[in-house]
C-alpha cells in the first residue's frame, strides 16, 4: 500500500477516536479510577516520546549527547529539582558532551 494512505488511515483514526470521546457519558469521566487511568496514560505517552525522540536518527538508534541530557534531567527530577533546572541541565549536559566530541 502507499504510504499516504496509510498516514490518511492514521488520520481518520486518530479523528474518529478523538469523536468518540466526546459521546462518553461526564458520569463515567467523573470516576477517580478513571482520572488515575487519564493522567497516567499521558504521563505514559509523554515518556515514551521523550525516549523515541532521545535515541531514534531516522531508521536506526543512536547512541549521542541526547542520551546524556535525558539522563541529566532525569537526575535533576529524581532530586525534585525546579522544572527550568530540570530543562537546564539537560540542555547543559548536551551541550558539554557535543563539546567532548560525543554528539
Amino acid at each position: 500500500m502507499n504510504l499516504w494512505l496509510w498516514i490518511l488511515i492514521a488520520c481518520a483514526l486518530a479523528y474518529l477516536t478523538k469523536l468518540v470521546g466526546y459521546f462518553v457519558p461526564a458520569k463515567l469521566l467523573e470516576s477517580p479510577r478513571i482520572m488515575h487511568v487519564a493522567g497516567t496514560m499521558t504521563i505514559g505517552l509523554l515518556a515514551s516520546l521523550t525516549v523515541v525522540n532521545a535515541v531514534a536518527s531516522g531508521q536506526g538508534l543512536v547512541l549521542d549527547a541526547r542520551i546524556g541530557a535525558l539522563v541529566a534531567a532525569a537526575v535533576a527530577l529524581w532530586l525534585r529539582a525546579p522544572f527550568l533546572v530540570v530543562v537546564i541541565s539537560g540542555a547543559a549536559a548536551a551541550a558539554l558532551l557535543r563539546l567532548l566530541g560525543w554528539g
